[in-house]
This record gives C-alpha cells, structure tokens and sequence, in this order.
C-alpha cells in the first residue's frame, strides 16, 4: 500500500539522506519525495509517499522518529488531509495542434507555461491522479519531458503537525 508520511527535522546537510537511506535499507520503495522550508527557517518539512506493507508503516515510522534530526513524524494517509503533485510537461505542439492541446489543458485546469514553434509547456498542479491522467493524453500528442515535485500535502484543520499527538499516546 501507499502511504504518504510527513517530517518535520532539523535544516541540515545530510538529513535528507538519512532518511531516504533508512527507508531504502529495509528494501521499501520511495514513490515520491519532496522538501522545503517551513514557517522556521530551522526546520525542513519532508513529504515521502513510500509503498509499503500495511503491517510495516508503523515501525518504518518508528525507526524515522529515532533519527536524531526527526522532530515529528505523521503518517498523513490516516488523517483528513490534502496532497498535490506539480508538473511539467512538454509537448509536441504543431500549429494544427495547438487548438487541440489548449482544450485539453482547459478541461484538466492546467495552464500553458510556455510556447515556441514546435513545443508547449502545460504545468498542472493536483492529485497524483489527475497528473497522470493528464500525462496520459499528452502521450498521444507526443511527451518530450516531464518534470515533477512529488506528492506534498498537510492535513486539514486547525491543528498544525508539530502538535500533532504521538501515534503511542
């Protein structure tokens, strides 16, 4: 199962490391990363989605927590909560294409980025879904690359993760 974590830990070189190492040492798949700063420039949120078996989420969790520069863990999958993905995609566009790409960036409420005479760039921000829903029907106008930042997301409410209870209380 996929389940999408969220740390909090310490702004520092390394960290980031650390923890994709310890997740890939006990043989789990990272499907998507992604870090930035937060409202304390000391700290540095990390989003992980990570496929792993149901029974394992709580001591792979367990074993983040234990790093030294992990503040908080919070496995967001349990929890109402909001995720998006952002991309890049760029396209063959020929002139009488255009028309038709444009539509099809309407409908999935993505925006044109950028044009030159042979490409477009759509950015599209959403769930994963609707990312790679998109992905797929620009497959057919012919994908040149596509960048993405992973999965970010924070939970609903008013109660921020940093006093989120500990899963053991």
């Amino acid at each position: 199962m996929r389940y999408t974590l969220a740390l909090l830990v310490v702004d520092r070189p390394t960290v980031l490391s650390h923890v994709a190492g310890l997740i890939s040492r006990r043989r789990y798949n990272i499907k998507s990363i992604a870090a930035g700063y937060t409202e304390d420039p000391q700290v540095t949120r990390i989003t992980l989605e990570v496929d792993c078996d149901e029974d394992m989420i709580g001591q792979v969790m367990q074993q983040l927590d234990k790093l030294v520069d992990v503040i908080k863990v919070v496995d967001l999958t349990s929890v109402p909560s909001i995720s998006r993905d952002m991309a890049l995609i760029k396209v063959k566009a020929s002139p009488e294409r255009r028309t038709e790409i444009v539509d099809i960036v309407n409908i999935f409420r993505a925006r044109i980025v950028d044009v030159t005479r042979e490409t477009m760039v759509i950015e599209a921000t959403g769930e994963v879904e609707k990312i790679d829903a998109l992905c797929e029907v620009m497959r057919d106008h012919g994908i040149i690359e596509i960048a993405r930042t992973g999965v970010i997301a924070v939970s609903r409410g008013p109660i921020p993760m940093k006093e989120f209870p500990d899963p053991e209380q």
